[in-house]
């Protein structure tokens, strides 16, 4: 995982941040092992057009994730040809609402994309977008500046002004496993570990 992240799993990050930060599993990985980490830039199209998510990839900055409404609408309206370009401007990745197409292309070229759809249903272009507004997607409401974090369990959005100590509690939370590892090679179980009751104590 990114750095942006502190290398932590979208699972671990959710763990620690103990708000309502992640987006539904209906959003997914578009293809298996795509993992997506950075700072969000927000754009809002509407479902069946692509047209915002062309200005988009010229408007966001180098090092940023798209992350974009288009209220779940079942069309492919991201493939090859927008992965390129938003690639080539150092754009990390997309979280969309929404559909995409091109998913084995993208796999290809290591862009990372996470979608409600993957669809070969067209799209036109006549709506030209809403930039850098809230938006929501996967049923999370995502801020320009929002640290957002996709893997193969999920994707999770951080308030900007609380990432960096969800960071700090993702580390305490991994090394606390990493002790609880540690003890379950030992032969603990983790009834002892976690106080749980045991079978028969109810």
């Amino acid at each position: 995982m990114s750095a942006a992240a502190g290398g932590h799993s979208a699972a671990t990050l959710y763990e620690a941040a103990k708000l309502p930060c992640a987006c539904d599993p209906g959003l997914r990985a578009a293809w298996a092992g795509a993992k997506v980490a950075g700072p969000a830039f927000t754009v809002r199209g509407i479902g069946g057009d692509n047209l915002a998510l062309h200005n988009a990839v010229l408007a966001a900055p180098a090092g940023s994730v798209l992350v974009v409404d288009l209220q779940g609408a079942a069309y492919g309206h991201w493939g090859e040809v927008l992965a390129v370009a938003a690639q080539h401007r150092g754009i990390l990745g997309l979280v969309v609402d929404g559909g995409v197409r091109d998913s084995e292309e993208m796999a290809a070229m290591n862009f990372p994309v996470f979608s409600r759809h993957v669809t070969v249903v067209g799209t036109v272009k006549d709506y030209p977008g809403d930039m850098r507004s809230p938006v929501r997607v996967g049923g999370v409401v995502v801020h320009t500046g929002d640290l957002v974090v996709g893997d193969a369990d999920g994707v999770v959005v951080l308030p900007q002004d609380s990432a960096a100590a969800i960071i700090s509690r993702a580390d305490q939370r991994v090394a606390d496993e990493q002790r609880i590892i540690a003890d379950i090679r030992a032969g603990k179980t983790t009834l002892e570990l976690y106080g749980l009751k045991t079978e028969g104590s109810w």
